[in-house]
């Protein structure tokens, strides 16, 4: 059965909205994580001559932490954040000040829900801290991302329920010594999904001094793939909470539009999702935490195809983009919008205009389609 495509969104008051800046930066305690560095801001002159703007960067997220996906910012952060609370810290100690202080805490577990990276980035973390986890998935993740967290050390368990429920499956697990690391939010659990959004906006603060270190002092555009909302979050929040207000853009599966299906009807609307390649954006529901953010500050959300995604995954990595489906979302969301002039106009995009993609993992992260 064919997907039905959903119009898409703009909001031309987008850019006037502004908000309050993080009080705490996550910056410090990444630095101090083993391995990092920024990720790639990568400049490709010829995309950008075949979409006719002045210039085309991509932040490549396909190596991170020793990760192929950038989620692992967020869980670090969050986890660190979560467990120096229960320690009585007010602020994220470094994990191995963390994890010689739990030594003497026994039966402490991670928890969580995902279709792919957000798992595998907790199962990651939690050995780093010598504890256990256990990872519940949906049908549909690909038998490589299931070793990959696998291969952390955590417990995989596949349920036969869409992703939504596997949350709430999750969230029904966890309790007492078992921490629940979820990257979305309802009423009653806003701390650890905010300290998520939190820890991603060490990524677009990358950017910004990238830009700056090349020279480049405008950005017009910049497109995120959203799931349940949480990087779109930090970004618009980052970009409303400063001097520099550009456009954002929201790519999603056109199988899951969750994100644009709310911002259509104003408010948080569960969906029915399908099949996808897209498989870390396959959520059905916008965390609650996202939701007023998304809904005051992005300029516009746009729906993808499955074969747009595979065309934008073969034609970054013929540029020497290391992109899965999830990441060249972004691409086939900025084609879309380019391909008709009036919804590029909303955008302010000329043939000046400098965009960001932001192309959220490599394609070992999600084989699923990539081959």
């Amino acid at each position: 059965m064919t997907t039905p495509t959903l119009a898409p969104y703009f909001n031309p008051a987008a850019r006037a909205w502004r908000t309050e800046p993080l009080k705490e930066s996550p910056v410090g305690f990444h630095r101090s994580l083993p391995g990092y560095a920024p990720t790639p801001l990568t400049s490709l002159p010829a995309l950008a001559e075949r979409l006719g703007v002045g210039m085309v960067l991509v932040k490549d997220e396909s190596r991170r932490l020793g990760l192929p996906a950038f989620k692992i910012l967020g869980a670090s952060y969050a986890i660190a954040r979560a467990l120096s609370a229960r320690l009585g810290v007010d602020e994220a100690l470094p994990l191995e000040v963390l994890r010689d202080r739990l030594r003497t805490v026994e039966g402490l577990s991670l928890v969580a829900a995902t279709d792919g990276n957000h798992g595998c980035a907790v199962a990651h973390v939690a050995g780093l801290l010598g504890l256990a986890a256990t990872i519940y998935v949906p049908p549909g993740v690909s038998a490589p991302a299931k070793a990959a967290i696998a291969s952390e050390g955590a417990e995989l368990v596949e349920l036969d329920l869409p992703y939504d429920a596997v949350v709430a499956h999750a969230d029904r697990r966890a309790g007492g010594d078992a921490l629940l690391i979820q990257d979305t939010s309802w009423q009653g659990y806003e701390n650890v999904p905010q300290w998520i959004v939190d820890g991603y906006a060490t990524l677009v603060r990358e950017i910004d001094e990238q830009l700056a270190a090349t020279g480049t002092d405008r950005l017009d555009l910049l497109v995120v793939p959203a799931g349940v909302g949480s990087l779109a979050h930090a970004v618009v929040h980052h970009y409303r909470s400063g001097v520099h207000a550009p456009a954002l853009l929201v790519a999603e599966p056109a199988a899951a539009p969750s994100v644009t299906t709310a911002l259509h009807a104003g408010k948080v609307v569960p969906v029915d999702t399908g099949d996808t390649v897209m498989t870390g954006l396959n959520c059905g529901t916008v965390s609650e935490i996202a939701w007023p953010t998304l809904r005051d500050g992005v300029d516009a959300s746009v729906t993808v195809t499955d074969p747009q995604a595979l065309n934008a995954v073969t034609e970054l990595v013929d540029l020497g983009v290391d992109s899965g489906p999830c990441g060249a979302a972004t691409l086939a969301a900025l084609r879309t919008v380019l391909a008709d002039h009036e919804r590029g106009v909303p955008l302010g995009l000329t043939g000046e205009s400098v965009v960001v993609l932001l192309s959220t993992e490599g394609r070992a992260a999600n084989p699923k389609g990539t081959e």
